[in-house]
């Protein structure tokens, strides 16, 4: 892997059935959402339907796993929401899924039709390795309140993705950074899936083979590499 992913011992021992499915990609073409990536998101949507067959997002059992490891960093689950719980509540709702840009619509489709947490991070604007850790509550999260840039510290003992510049991604998967989003200019990128136990290996590779093939099919010619599960 050209971009390096370590998760630390701590969250190790927090989450022991955690499993991510890691994707590089270089040569993508991104810009505003489309009528395809719209139609993609359209179609999760549907999907997460069947998958749910009229239950609430957390009562699903993977949404459920997920809200007990947040609990247990010391995260209000019902408040801060894993990204594929807040993505499949909207996807549900009158509103629907938001458009972002070709990029963000492709996985965020994966997620919501998988029910997988799933990010895309600008692999140009990363500094030095990812590592997925526990905070000490002294990184920098640098984020935008009121229109202006502003700096927050996660909690101590808070899961967190960071780089050597600082956070990028806090509370595990629920908020990003806009140091390190996707916007139309990225070019190059690292997909995460993030899977805990009870979901099989099986569906996050899954999921990891049909964004891979969105990717080849909204990029044509890019250069994807799929890693193994971790």
């Amino acid at each position: 892997m050209t971009l390096t992913l370590t998760v630390s011992d701590e969250v190790r021992a927090l989450a022991p059935g955690f499993t991510h499915v890691a994707i590089e990609a270089y040569g993508l073409v991104n810009g505003p959402s489309t009528e395809g990536t719209s139609a993609l998101l359209d179609d999760a949507a549907r999907r997460l339907a069947v998958r749910l067959d009229g239950r609430a997002p957390h009562e699903d059992p993977h949404m459920a796993a997920w809200r007990e490891t947040y609990t247990a960093f010391g995260s209000k689950p019902s408040r801060t929401r894993n990204s594929a719980e807040a993505l499949a509540k909207r996807a549900l709702s009158d509103a629907g899924l938001p458009r972002i840009n070709v990029l963000v619509d492709v996985y965020n489709a994966i997620s919501v039709a998988h029910l997988i947490p799933v990010g895309g991070e600008d692999a140009d604007h990363i500094q030095g390795g990812m590592r997925l850790v526990r905070a000490t509550g002294e990184e920098d999260f640098v984020t935008v309140a009121g229109g202006e840039e502003a700096v927050e510290h996660p909690d101590a003992g808070e899961v967190v993705w960071r780089d050597d510049a600082g956070v990028t991604c806090r509370r595990w998967n629920w908020r990003q950074g806009p140091r390190t989003r996707l916007t139309e200019e990225s070019a190059s990128a690292v997909f995460l899936l993030e899977s805990l136990a009870p979901m099989p290996v099986a569906d996050v590779e899954r999921a990891g083979a049909e964004l891979a093939e969105l990717l080849e099919k909204f990029s044509p010619g890019a250069r994807i590499t799929v890693h193994a599960p971790e």
